[in-house]
């Protein structure tokens, strides 16, 4: 393989929102698939899993590393009908953060799968699961892929992804709050010369500083924070991701316009959307 494959199953925050002033940026939420160095890649599952799920149906003995930066319900309402994850003969490495009050990822994905929430229990699933608690600051090393971690500024607490294969690198930075009186030294690190970084923009300036409804404290960044913090990184290309419920295509399509004029070869994440670095 000699290609890094980046593709959006999952784009939207807090909720699915799918309908006709959806269609071109997508509905689902939060799920990214990363192929690279003969690894599969999955960060978050949220109802994007899902429809990745019906597309390896058809694949034998998968296998495959499944990172969750949080247990946040629009990051992991899509585990339970993730297909793949019922048949025997699949193998997943399942990762993600201890919440504050000491749940597991294990924990917090078992949770949503209990009475009354669920029909079935996580222990159904006939894949082999081997669940992994990360901390910031951890590395893994997957052949010749490596995975840092760092620490976001979101309630409960969640996780960034740093992706390297062959000197290339793929941040995943979804749901973080940016300071207002300064970047965020832990994220910049993270993506810290990256060829893509995905950002959380799930709010507007305007949005994030309304004088009735404010959104500051709520864990979500701005697409202006975004574009400063991908070029105190020296970030070569920002995708902006994890897009309110209540930001229809045509809103987003002026979003893309107005960040466009900063930085033209900056793009908002699309379901379907794939990305390629040779």
């Amino acid at each position: 393989m000699t290609e890094f494959a980046v593709r959006f199953w999952g784009v939207r925050g807090s909720i699915a929102v799918p309908g006709a002033d959806t269609v071109r940026y997508g509905g689902n939420t939060p799920c990214v698939e990363m192929q690279a160095g003969g690894q599969r890649l999955i960060f978050d599952g949220g109802t994007g899993l899902r429809v990745l799920g019906k597309t390896l149906v058809a694949t034998k003995n998968i296998q495959a590393h499944l990172f969750f930066s949080h247990s946040h319900w629009d990051h992991i309402q899509g585990f339970p009908f993730f297909t793949p994850a019922y048949i025997a003969g699949n193998c997943f490495h399942i990762y993600g953060p201890v919440t504050y009050n000491g749940y597991s990822i294990k924990q917090s994905l078992s949770n949503q799968m209990v009475d009354p929430n669920f029909p079935v229990p996580l222990q159904i699933m006939q894949a082999d699961l081997h669940f992994h608690d990360l901390q910031a600051g951890e590395k893994i090393t997957l052949g010749e892929v490596t995975v840092e971690t760092g620490s976001l500024n979101h309630p409960n607490y969640a996780l960034g992804f740093r992706v390297t294969w062959r000197g290339k690198t793929v941040v995943y930075a979804s749901d973080t709050e940016h300071y207002p009186d300064r970047l965020d030294r832990s994220l910049v690190h993270l993506a810290r010369d990256a060829d893509i970084l995905i950002y959380d923009a799930n709010y507007t300036e305007e949005e994030y500083h309304h004088p009735v409804t404010p959104r500051q404290g709520w864990g979500h960044s701005t697409w202006q924070a975004g574009v400063q913090v991908a070029g105190a990184a020296q970030v070569k290309q920002l995708v902006l991701f994890h897009h309110d419920a209540s930001h229809d295509d045509p809103f987003l399509d002026q979003i893309e316009a107005q960040v466009q004029q900063i930085l033209p070869n900056s793009v908002l994440a699309r379901e379907g959307m794939v990305l390629q670095l040779s």
